[in-house]
């Protein structure tokens, strides 16, 4: 893996621990308008970061949430468990 590719991916995991983080806290506090906009920057951050990462280095997910070039490109990518940082 490239590190640019490296960077991209931990710049994603972070905002995605962030993101469930905040959507935690929410449950349980729904009035904090500051966390709301906290999660709400996040995920508009997040979908921009993954939809950078998809069309440079291809899909992260599977199942019809990212599209794939030709030819398919899901097999290409390391595994989770291949990645290493």
């Amino acid at each position: 893996m490239m590190p640019e590719q490296a960077q991209l991916l931990t710049q994603i995991m972070a905002l995605e621990f962030t993101a469930v983080d905040l959507n935690l806290y929410l449950d349980t506090h729904p009035d904090d308008q500051r966390a709301l906009m906290d999660y709400n920057s996040a995920a508009q951050e997040l979908a921009m970061l993954k939809d950078q990462y998809q069309r440079r280095y291809g899909p992260l997910t599977n199942y019809g949430y990212a599209p794939s070039q030709y030819p398919w490109a899901w097999v290409n990518d390391p595994w989770p468990w291949e990645v290493s940082f």
